[in-house]
């Protein structure tokens, strides 16, 4: 390369930076902040309207009594102020006060069987009663809807996924844990 070649390109390269970085920042600005063991409130309208409807108030998270309701930062760009709920550090006790409180509509209030947060996905291939290491039933027993939404067969947890409210309980409860820092069951947002 000649030096006429190179202040060429070192010219343009400024102009590539500042193309990419408009780019990332769309993608990143407009992105839904919902990712596994991460969810809505309950009662929350979906996704692809939750950003308008939602004012940024926070009575959501003053609301809740267990303070599993948190506001995201303005990294999360045109979702920052919105509620989300990361249900592996702390998940939501369906109590229903949020919906309560909600001036906007953004979350409705719903029975604690109809609320649809997420679903809870077991991994078999790290479910310790699945790769049959021990006879753990931790996810079945802290379901609020055992029975319907977590059920057993042969002794191995199973997730009804129309029964599913995502609440997280069986995600924060289980024992095993990955190196990538996820849970033998997660949720999956809806």
């Amino acid at each position: 390369m000649n030096r006429r070649a190179m202040l060429r390109n070192l010219a343009l390269l400024p102009g590539a930076m500042v193309f990419y970085r408009s780019q990332h920042a769309h993608a990143t600005v407009f992105a839904s902040p919902l990712d596994v063991n991460r969810v809505r409130p309950p009662g929350a309208a979906a996704e692809d309207q939750f950003a308008g409807r939602c004012i940024r108030c926070g009575r959501c998270v003053e609301s809740c009594s267990y303070r599993c309701i948190h506001l995201l930062d303005i990294r999360y760009g045109l979702h920052a102020g919105t509620p989300v709920i990361a249900v592996d550090k702390l998940p939501c006790l369906l109590c229903m006060d949020c919906v309560t409180v909600c001036p906007t509509g953004a979350l409705t209030p719903v029975s604690q069987s109809e609320v649809r947060m997420g679903t809870a996905i077991i991994d078999h291939f790290a479910c310790a009663a699945w790769t049959e290491l021990a006879l753990c039933r931790t996810c079945y027993d802290v379901c609020p809807f055992k029975g319907k939404a977590i059920v057993l067969a042969e002794l191995k947890p199973a997730v009804v996924a129309d029964a599913c409210t995502g609440c997280g309980l069986c995600t924060h409860a289980c024992p095993v844990s990955r190196e990538q820092g996820e849970k033998a069951v997660n949720i999956s947002p809806r």
